[in-house]
C-alpha cells in the first residue's frame, strides 16, 4: 500500500502532486473511496461533520479533487454485511481517503471490520489519511490524543509504519499545539515521530519515507 499521510487533506499543489505520483495517473481517472468512521468517535465529530467531509464542504480538501467515482465506505458497517461484498468494492478501488476524528477508535473499526487484515494484500492501492485518518497507520499516537478508549486501554495503533504523527501543528485554533508541545508529547513515544502542520504531508511508497511541504515540520528521532 501506498501512503499520504497528511494532516489536513491535499491542501496544496505539493501535496496534490504527491498524490498524482502515487496513483500513477490523473486524479480524474481515480476511483475513491472515502471513510467517514473517525468522527463518530471525536467529541467534536457530528453527522454534519460526516456529511461536510463527504460532500467536500470541509476546509480539509479530500472528496471534492474530482475523482472518476467517490463512493462511501462506512466502516461500522462492514461487520454486517460479509466481506464477500465489501473486499470486493475495496480491493477495485485506487484510493482510500480516511477522515480524521478519533485514531483510537478508527483503529477499533478497522481491526472489527476486517480491513485492516486487507491492508497488506493492497499493494496498489492508495491510503490518504487526514489528521487521525494518518495517526492509526503508526506505531502509537501518544497519551496526548488519547479520546475514546478502546477496550484494550492502550494508544497502540496499526503500526503500518514505525513513526508517529503529531498533527495540527502551530494550528492557529489549536494552541496546545504549539512545537513544544510536540517535542514534549515526542519525549513520551519511543519510536521516531514527526510534527506536521497542516501544510505537510508524509509520503510512504515501498517503505521509502518522504516529506512533501510547503509549510513546516520537524522529526524527533528515537
Amino acid at each position: 500500500m501506498r501512503l499520504l499521510l497528511t494532516s489536513a487533506g491535499v491542501k496544496n499543489p505539493s501535496i496534490q502532486n504527491a498524490l498524482v505520483e502515487l496513483l500513477g495517473k490523473p486524479i480524474a481517472d481515480s476511483n475513491a473511496l472515502c471513510i467517514p468512521t473517525a468522527g463518530y468517535g471525536h467529541p467534536q465529530g457530528s453527522p454534519a461533520g460526516a456529511w461536510r467531509f463527504i460532500s467536500g464542504q470541509s476546509s480539509t480538501p479530500m472528496c471534492e479533487l474530482g475523482w472518476k467515482s467517490l463512493g462511501v465506505l462506512e466502516l461500522t458497517a462492514l461487520p454486517s454485511i460479509g466481506e464477500e461484498r465489501w473486499i470486493p468494492w475495496v480491493r477495485e478501488t485506487d484510493v482510500l481517503l480516511v477522515n480524521g476524528g478519533d485514531a483510537l477508535y478508527l483503529c477499533h473499526w478497522m481491526r472489527q471490520s476486517g480491513l485492516a487484515d486487507l491492508l497488506p494484500s493492497l499493494r496498489e492501492t492508495v491510503w490518504v489519511g487526514l489528521s487521525a485518518g494518518s495517526m492509526v497507520m503508526t506505531p502509537r499516537i501518544g497519551d496526548d490524543f488519547v479520546g475514546w478508549k478502546p477496550p484494550t486501554g492502550s494508544d497502540s495503533t496499526l503500526g503500518i509504519v514505525d513513526f508517529s504523527i503529531f498533527p495540527h501543528l502551530d494550528h492557529e485554533l489549536l494552541p496546545e499545539n504549539t512545537m513544544a508541545d510536540a517535542e514534549r508529547w515526542a519525549a513520551g513515544i519511543e519510536n521516531p515521530a514527526y510534527a506536521i502542520d497542516d501544510e505537510t504531508a508524509i509520503r510512504v511508497t515501498d517503505g521509502t519515507v518522504d516529506v512533501v511541504s510547503e509549510g513546516h515540520w520537524r522529526l524527533f528521532s528515537s
